[in-house]
């Protein structure tokens, strides 16, 4: 084992080091880097690879599914934070069998992992001391190549930066700009931005390594920089409709705010582009949603999506309307008035009803009530009010009010 041991040192191709471990463990093997992307596999035990490494070979990377199970299981924080290997049970929903992974590490951080399937018998001890010792060597490849890549970001960064900052003049001097550092121009892009509130460096590193290993998941280019702690992500194809670029920003953009309940943390997504010129409206455009988002409350945004946002986008601009003009609609007042004294729901029932359009079967739905009880409620609306549900600029007027008092709230 001990010349096993330093012949592997000897080496500096992952792929090559990949084989030996297996040749020796007999086992599959996959090596990925700190993000779950795939760097090298075993070729010669290929076919005893579960379904969630077949998955992993496929696309290169973790898929959403597997790196939402490991987040639920902790398994993702054991594998920042474990130094010694450790066995993952087999989890059949996302087709995974037992396995020992350790982290690859150098200058104590986490740089890849190294994944054993136990096929058919348990690693001995002496294999798991094996395999921590080689994670050592691994780690300090990894840590070289991230090096470099860290250089290359670096490029990318200050290259979007200066598009946000308006530095280039015109589309061929980004194109220019673009073809010197070696960065493709993708033909269509969305900007999706990330903030976290209150922030600060726990919490924003927190946020920052949650967006980069989902945004890792995606089946198209994506880049991740920080501008001014936002976490800025650029998803694009040359190959992708419009439909699929939005599928995918709001995939990322779910699977983001899932892992954090409770913490304030924001997102936007802006219309999608053709020409990099207009990268800087869309970085505009997603955080404008955030804004809305911290004025109205993240359960009162209709979606993350920009050109979803509607009247909502102009809420606070018309508070300020009101408050200068001292407006108080005084219909809401008569039914806050009702509510607070009867302990009835006519202003959620009004709420929901404008926001169907006034229809009878989809408010009652959403409310959860029978289309009678909303039918007796809405009679109540009409006799203590001059509301007159026929007259659209009234409706109009009512939601946005309601949406406004919310807020005072």
């Amino acid at each position: 084992m001990d010349r096993l041991l330093e012949k592997i040192i000897s080496l500096t191709n992952i792929e090559e080091i990949t084989e030996m471990i297996s040749q020796f463990l007999k086992k599959p093997v996959v090596i990925e880097d700190e993000q779950f992307s795939l760097l090298a596999y075993s070729s010669f035990y290929i076919n005893q690879f579960d379904e969630a490494n077949k998955q992993t070979i496929f696309t290169k990377r973790w898929t959403i599914p597997i790196l939402e199970k490991f987040m639920d299981e902790e398994i993702v924080n054991r594998l920042k934070t474990l130094p010694e290997p450790f066995r993952v049970e087999k989890i059949e929903e996302i087709g995974l069998n037992q396995r020992v992974v350790v982290s690859a590490k150098y200058k104590n951080h986490v740089l890849g992992f190294i994944w054993v399937q136990e096929t058919d018998r348990l690693l001995t001890e002496d294999e798991l001391s094996f395999l921590l010792e080689v994670s050592f060597h691994v780690g300090k490849l990894l840590y070289q190549n991230k090096q470099l890549k860290l250089k290359k970001d670096e490029q990318k960064n200050n290259f979007y930066k200066k598009i946000l900052e308006d530095t280039f003049q015109t589309e061929a001097q980004i194109k220019w700009e673009a073809a010197n550092v070696k960065i493709p121009i993708p033909d269509s892009f969305i900007s999706i931005v990330f903030t976290v509130s209150p922030s600060s460096e726990e919490s924003f590193g927190e946020l920052l390594e949650k967006v980069g290993l989902f945004a890792n998941t995606l089946k198209m280019p994506s880049h991740l920089f920080i501008n001014q702690l936002m976490a800025v992500v650029l998803i694009g194809s040359s190959l992708s409709s419009p439909k699929d670029l939005t599928i995918h920003a709001n995939a990322l953009t779910t699977s983001v705010l899932a892992q954090f309940n409770g913490e304030q943390v924001y997102a936007g997504i802006s219309n999608q582009y053709t020409s990099v010129t207009h990268l800087r409206k869309s970085y505009l455009e997603a955080i404008e949603v955030i804004k809305t988002a911290k004025f109205i409350g993240i359960e009162e945004l209709p979606s993350f999506e920009y050109k979803k946002l509607g009247l909502f986008r102009y809420l606070e601009t018309i508070l300020q309307q009101q408050k200068k003009m001292d407006d108080l609609n005084d219909e809401l007042l008569k039914l806050k008035q009702k509510d607070e004294e009867s302990q009835t729901n006519l202003l959620r029932t009004l709420e929901v009803y404008l926001e169907e359009n006034c229809r009878l079967k989809q408010a009652a739905e959403k409310l959860f009530i029978h289309t009678n009880t909303l039918k007796y409620r809405l009679n109540q609306i009409n006799e203590l009010t001059e509301i007159d549900f026929d007259d659209f600029n009234q409706n109009c007027q009512l939601y946005i009010d309601l949406k406004i008092m919310k807020v005072k709230e």
